[in-house]
């Protein structure tokens, strides 16, 4: 149900660390190259080195916000997706009372089946695969029932109801494409390449100036590799600590009973 990202190979729990651990070692990689070079006498101004490292540092910054801008709004995304799904579930609950018996009472009762697929889905992330297949299945039936209805008495009611059903119908698509929709793979690798290249200018920095392993730049790294890992957890529907509410399909449930 949704796709797979860069990386989705590491627990999410261990993103954090990590990042922090290769920044460190990055800065590291810096200082040392540095008193390497300042061993061998080749002495370099450290004046213009402040510059780009400023300069590198805003850069990483922008590609920071511009990402948690993008996996911020797919997480708004899944959050409306799930409200409008919501609501047209509960319409088309409500105008099923329009059409006639028996298509009536049956429809009634895949609906709230189909609730409870979709809620299943959610909250037990193994069973995904079988609540995806078990709502097309229930997609089959309502449509069935819709057809015998229509066929039954064609109605003005009956024709609203059809097209509250398609609507339902649609929005599972549209749901499942939020749900896929990740951050490229190539942002992924930008940003850390782009933290590498701040973290290794940092240490050189520091280096040249004879700055021994700064508090402050430890303070960055947690900060840096902190946001990482949050737009890493947004951007695994159903896995990580932000997850789009399901409360109104559950207030969706308990009005259906």
């Amino acid at each position: 149900m949704e796709a797979t990202g860069l990386l989705d190979p590491f627990p999410l729990w261990t993103i954090l660390p990590l990042t922090v651990v290769l920044a460190l070692l990055s800065v590291e990689l810096g200082y040392r190259l540095a008193r390497y070079r300042l061993q061998r006498e080749q002495l370099e101004n450290e004046s213009p080195l402040g510059g780009m490292v400023g300069s590198t540092l805003g850069l990483l910054a922008f590609m920071l916000a511009f990402t948690f801008g993008l996996a911020g709004s797919r997480f708004e995304d899944r959050r409306q997706v799930l409200l409008s799904e919501a609501n047209a579930i509960g319409t088309t609950y409500l105008r099923a009372a329009m059409i006639p018996e028996p298509m009536r009472t049956e429809s009634r009762n895949l609906l709230r089946e189909y609730v409870d697929v979709r809620l299943e889905g959610v909250q037990q992330p193994g069973k995904l695969q079988q609540a995806l297949a078990r709502s097309e299945e229930l997609h089959n039936q309502l449509w069935s029932q819709a057809v015998a209805a229509t066929e039954r008495e064609r109605s003005p009611m009956t024709s609203i109801y059809v097209q509250s059903l398609n609507e339902v119908i649609d929005l599972h698509a549209t749901r499942l494409m939020a749900l896929r929709s990740r951050v490229p793979a190539v942002i992924w690798i930008v940003l850390y390449l782009l933290g590498f290249l701040a973290m290794v200018l940092m240490g050189y920095q520091s280096g040249l100036a004879h700055t021994r392993r700064s508090l402050a730049a430890v303070a960055l790294i947690f900060g840096f590799s902190l946001v990482l890992y949050l737009i890493a957890d947004i951007d695994r529907p159903g896995k990580g600590a932000l997850q789009v509410s399901q409360q109104s399909m559950i207030d969706l449930r308990n009005s259906m009973k």
